[in-house]
């Protein structure tokens, strides 16, 4: 998994155990896709104070993913979805497969 994809989905799964100040910068940088200047500017921070937050934030996200392994979890269980949605359909009995199919939707809604 790509580093940034990889930042994304822990700061979805565990965002709200962040300070608020450490959620924004991070989805500033990771979601918005912003420098740290641009991030820092408007803050009245350095580029190298938001690079440091960022780094001590991504420890903090990895060590959450460490203990309570929720992202990989999550990831393992899209993949299940998918793999169901594809055996589902070769199956031909149309209103047998859109049951499934609507079930793998609300699953994945959950998620």
């Amino acid at each position: 998994m790509a580093k940034e994809l990889k930042f994304v989905l822990l700061l979805d799964c565990y965002g709200d155990l962040l300070t608020d100040h450490q959620r924004n910068i991070m989805e500033l940088y990771y979601c918005e896709d912003l420098s740290l200047a641009e991030i820092g500017c408007p803050m009245g921070i350095t580029r190298q104070a938001v690079r440091s937050l960022i780094k001590r934030t991504e420890d903090i996200l990895l060590k959450y993913e460490e203990k309570l392994r929720f992202a990989e979890r999550l990831e393992k269980m899209r993949n299940c979805f998918d793999r169901i949605n594809k055996t589902a359909e070769k199956i031909e009995d149309k209103e047998l497969r859109k049951i499934i199919s609507d079930e793998i939707n609300k699953g994945l809604d959950l998620l």
